[in-house]
């Protein structure tokens, strides 16, 4: 019990499974974050853009944050509980058991993750039937969703998997049911990757058309024929085995969930932004836009209308903030790509021994550095000769197209950490200029975005913040508490306790503005330029396509 309060305090524990770790927060009903723990969670890559996961491992891991984030508290304060996780594809058989997406046939490797680029053929074909539901995902299914994978493994696991299958979960909902015994299924995850409609239901002619005919038939007991808004207490909450498991009281609220970069945008958005000078103060929290930048980015930006943005996923209803249409634009690659340049460059080795020194991490390093080597011209105009374009995975949004490459122009002999440097500044821009390209993509199909709300472990990088602040030339807000999917999630179980009337109540109560980045305006003419030449660089791509095609 904090000083000065007059009744003890409410908690609520927020539970975020990322790409690469599990990560819990103990939040209080202001929002702050009062305990945190994490813990590394196993992937494997059998082959090229084959990636996977555990269920047992992740729910272990949750287990063991969630002790550690409640220890010395009275478990009677604790009333909520919210998960998000990537939307990866959750498979078990008819007896909640872990089966095989694997042609090893282990059983223990059941997840397949969102980044997993196996059903490449499966997309195409769905996307060419130009079924009426793609509308609604930007005109393109991305293989990242849960149909091609769930066509995939009809078509290539059959016996082993499909057939056995009883139970295809995305994995937020799987935590939700681990913590419940209810399968009742998250509008946000079906709606923004199963092809769920909140007004329509399921859309029987597009599952037969694609050949997943076995849905319909049992009315989608395997994938979902129950459904509730986010933040939404299910069931009688937390259930005696998932109490033990994770050292919460037994029947404590337990929230519908949300994907990851939902709940980013549920711990950011709803600021008050009052006495900053900001262009959205006064307005609705649609001139906002949340980037949730880590492995990947995800660019939230919500109407009142639905707005159809080609190349951009949704309109999406209700599926982030409840009553509001959400799309959401993104980038495939963003931290992962970063890490991808630093770490694949000839000077690593020595960046890692001389940050080692400093007790730096190699980013706080590498910002240092540019500083040094930047002399008396802005940093950003170190790469005046240097561009990237950085879809070395595909491109999401907006061009939405998975064949495109990554591209990097102006390079050099010199292998120094100098050229490390600029390189890794190069990447970072060309990150700022993806979501240049994306807000515009918005704005031209009816968004108005004025200002960027930043969250996610990029977030925490100023020279990352700067350039999409420079690059966009729009100010970007952060967070009080930089871990905001986090709160996002706690959010959730504040809203299943009952302690708020709506998620917008709890969002105006639990997320506070910590600091403002304005953008330089003095450099805009120069990265108008290099936005130009970023530009150039895909377009030069298909015409090399094109050229190599020909005859």
């Amino acid at each position: 019990m904090s000083g000065g309060e007059q009744e003890p305090r409410s908690y609520y524990v927020g539970v975020d499974v990322g790409t690469g770790s599990v990560r819990a927060a103990l939040v209080d009903q202001k929002g702050v974050l009062v305990a945190f723990a994490d813990q590394p969670i196993k992937k494997w890559e059998p082959q090229f853009t084959h990636h996977e996961q555990s269920s047992e491992d992740i729910w272990a891991a949750c287990c063991v944050v969630t002790k550690k984030v409640v220890q010395g508290i009275e478990l009677n304060q604790i009333r909520g509980l919210g998960f998000d996780a990537t939307c990866s594809l959750v498979v078990l058989d008819k007896q909640f058991r872990p089966l095989p997406v694997n042609h090893e046939g282990d059983s223990c490797r059941n997840i397949i993750m969102w980044l997993d680029h196996r059903a490449v053929s499966q997309v195409h074909r769905i996307n060419e039937t130009k079924h009426s539901v793609l509308r609604y995902v930007g005109g393109v299914m991305s293989v990242e969703m849960q149909a091609p994978k769930l066509l995939w493994l009809k078509e290539n696991l059959r016996e082993t998997c499909w057939d056995k299958a009883g139970h295809f979960f995305d994995l937020p909902d799987f935590l939700s049911w681990k913590a419940t015994g209810v399968t009742t299924r998250s509008l946000c995850s079906l709606v923004c990757k199963w092809t769920y409609s909140a007004e329509k239901g399921w859309d029987d002619s597009f599952w037969k058309t694609i050949g997943l005919e076995d849905f319909v038939a049992d009315n989608y007991n395997k994938i979902g024929n129950q459904v509730l808004p986010p933040g939404v207490s299910l069931g009688n909450g937390l259930t005696p085995g998932a109490a033990k498991d994770l050292g919460l009281p037994v029947g404590i609220a337990v929230a519908s969930s949300l994907i990851d970069a939902h709940a980013g945008g549920l711990g950011v958005i709803g600021a008050d932004v009052r006495g900053h000078g900001l262009a959205c103060e006064g307005q609705p929290m649609t001139s906002r836009l949340a980037v949730i930048c880590g492995t990947s980015s995800c660019h939230m930006g919500i109407s009142r209308d639905p707005i159809f943005v080609p190349g951009v996923w949704g309109p999406y209803f209700s599926a982030m903030v409840p009553g509001l249409w959400l799309n959401e634009g993104g980038q495939s690659v963003t931290g992962k790509l970063i890490d991808h340049m630093v770490q694949g460059h000839a000077a690593f080795s020595e960046l890692q021994a001389k940050a080692a020194a400093r007790c730096q991490s190699v980013y706080a390093y590498l910002n240092s550095h540019l500083d040094l080597i930047k002399k008396a011209q802005p940093v950003g105009f170190l790469t005046v000769d240097l561009h990237v374009w950085p879809d070395f995975h595909g491109n999401r949004s907006p061009l939405a197209d998975l064949t495109l490459k990554g591209m990097v122009t102006g390079l050099k002999l010199s292998q120094d950490l100098d050229d490390l440097a600029i390189l890794y500044l190069a990447t970072v821009q060309a990150t700022a200029f993806g979501t240049r390209h994306i807000i515009e993509a918005m704005v031209a199909a009816g968004h108005s975005v004025s200002t960027l709300f930043l969250c996610g472990g990029l977030s925490k990088n100023p020279l990352f913040v700067q350039m999409h602040a420079d690059i966009t030339g729009m100010p970007v807000v952060l967070s009080q508490e930089v871990e905001s999917v986090l709160v996002g999630a706690a959010i959730l179980g504040a809203c299943a306790s009952g302690d708020f009337a709506s998620v917008q109540e709890a969002m105006a109560r639990m997320s506070k503005v910590g600091k403002v980045v304005f953008p330089r305006h003095e450099d805009k003419s120069y990265y108008d330029k290099k936005y130009q030449v970023f530009l150039k660089l895909v377009e030069h791509q298909k015409e090399y396509a094109a050229i190599m095609k020909g005859d």
